[in-house]
């Protein structure tokens, strides 16, 4: 048996897998996020600790027989988070996650700071990214950076916790801007314009090697037999890809999690810094990959269900499988600002197009048509460094929606493919690199492509029409920037 634990934004995620490959069980523990300022982000890091506990504790008691013969261990997290620690090991303030905006002007600085910074990290960039928010407490809480002696992301902060040893994998390391990609190490020249040294950083793995064990305490706490070995991990969005099977050239998804992302694998190291797509290592060795990323996906419809008080399955219902067309609605899912393609921190989303006979169904239709909107964005600005996908598969929370499918097909203009286990993408690709990392199996025996449930193909109909309503909705990003200034 396998363990797959996932350190989300809004939750942690345990799965259970068999050698067969198949989710034997479930566990998560939601987390809360906290934004004391306009364009923060921030979480406590032992909501995270206590959450892969409490899941896997629910897992022990549910299926004891299972988790007792546990041999591998993998983690996968949400990207870029900056948890510091001192030398003590003690976290010195809340970690600043993916989604936080407030370190763009951090950004300027890091660029000037090295001649050739894209060259060299292969990415623009951007305040999501961790770099520029340790130059942010650098500049704004200096106390708190003069005692820094760590930083991890937050899934290598959770395996610290769970083995005492600190490592990163090449995949969510890619997303710092420390890493130097190309050759998969820490560069010393991006680390120096962030006033850094490899000495705060975690050793390096490749996703699938085994970098630790399990602590002895929490092996018996779970009743294992032994300690698993715990494998390095990945990214959120690169152990997703693991657990699609997306390891060769061509292969490509898109995920609506809490941030979308238009996922294309890669045999090599492809960077096109100006286009906003990030090149990133895979988390397999000798794999890269590229992507768009929106930061509010299905974040968008929670948001929605939010403020027009009725759950997301009550917003959906309504509009069945199918829409005739696009809605006269038009809405921008900027809500934490936007990466690909626009790189802007303080963006804001807006609602087009409203009149006094507009209804709940018609801005709940935006709203999906809006994110994909974006992923079409995204997938444009892929298209254009040469990658273009023949379909994609679709992976996240929002892959559960038929419609949103349907819509995304239609969008995209490719054939969009819902598939089995595509809620656990993250949390199943960690759990197969925890395979890797045990039985030292090649990945194409362990990394098999999910069953595809339903296959979508454009409605030439709707297809042209959302053509035309995608050229219209792209012409609102400069109102909405203006706005939002």
């Amino acid at each position: 048996m396998f363990l797959g634990i996932d350190i989300g934004t809004s939750s942690v995620k345990a799965v259970l897998v068999n050698a067969d490959g198949a989710v034997v069980a479930t566990a998560s523990r939601p987390c809360t996020v906290s934004r004391p300022h306009p364009l923060w982000s921030e979480q406590d890091p032992e909501q995270w600790v206590t959450g892969a506990i409490a899941a896997v504790d629910e897992l022990a008691a549910g299926w004891p027989d299972a988790v007792a013969d546990v041999v591998g261990v993998g983690l996968s997290g949400q990207m870029h988070g900056a948890t510091l620690l001192d030398r003590n090991g003690a976290v010195l303030r809340p970690a600043i996650l993916w989604n936080d905006g407030r370190s763009f002007a951090q950004c300027t600085t890091l660029e000037r700071a090295l001649p050739d910074f894209r060259a060299v990290s292969g990415n623009i960039a951007m305040p999501g990214f961790t770099a520029p928010k340790l130059l942010w407490v650098a500049e704004h809480e200096p106390e708190i950076f003069a005692t820094v002696a760590k930083v991890l992301l937050p899934k290598a902060y959770v395996r610290w916790r769970l083995s005492g040893a600190m490592v990163e994998d090449m995949s969510d390391a890619s997303g710092t801007l420390w890493l130097d990609i190309a050759n998969r190490r820490w560069s010393d020249d991006l680390l120096a314009a962030g006033r850094l040294t490899r000495d705060h950083m975690p050793d390096l793995a490749e996703g699938s090697d085994a970098v630790a064990r399990l602590s002895a305490d929490l092996a018996k706490r779970w009743g294992m037999k032994t300690a698993p070995v715990i494998a390095g991990g990945a990214g959120d969005c690169a152990a997703s890809a693991v657990g699609l099977a997306a390891t060769d050239p061509g292969d490509a998804f898109l995920s609506l999690g809490t941030s979308g992302v238009v996922w294309a694998t890669t045999d090599r190291y492809l960077p096109n810094p100006a286009s906003a797509v990030h090149a990133f290592c895979h988390a397999l060795p000798g794999v890269w990959h590229q992507m768009g990323v929106m930061l509010s996906a299905a974040a968008s419809l929670a948001w929605a269900s939010s403020v027009l008080g009725a759950s997301e399955a009550a917003l959906l219902a309504p509009l069945g499988d199918s829409v005739s067309g696009p809605s006269p609605v038009a809405f921008l899912p900027y809500l934490s600002g936007e990466r690909t393609p626009h790189n802007d921190p303080t963006v804001r989303g807006l609602f087009a197009g409203l009149g006094a006979e507009t209804d709940r169904n018609a801005m709940t239709q935006a709203v999906l048509e809006g994110v994909a909107f974006a992923a079409r964005d995204n997938l444009a600005a892929l298209n254009a460094t040469g990658t273009v996908p023949a379909s994609i598969d679709l992976a996240g929370g929002g892959s559960r929606s038929r419609l949103w499918a349907r819509i995304g097909a239609d969008i995209l203009g490719i054939t969009v493919h819902r598939i089995e286990d595509g809620e656990v993408g993250a949390a199943l690709g960690a759990a197969h690199l925890g395979r890797l990392a045990a039985t030292g199996e090649a990945p194409s025996t362990v990394c098999r492509k999910p069953r595809r449930l339903e296959s979508f193909t454009p409605d030439p109909a709707r297809a042209a029409a959302y053509a035309t309503a995608w050229a219209r909705w792209r012409r609102l990003y400069p109102l909405a920037k203006e706005y939002a200034s």
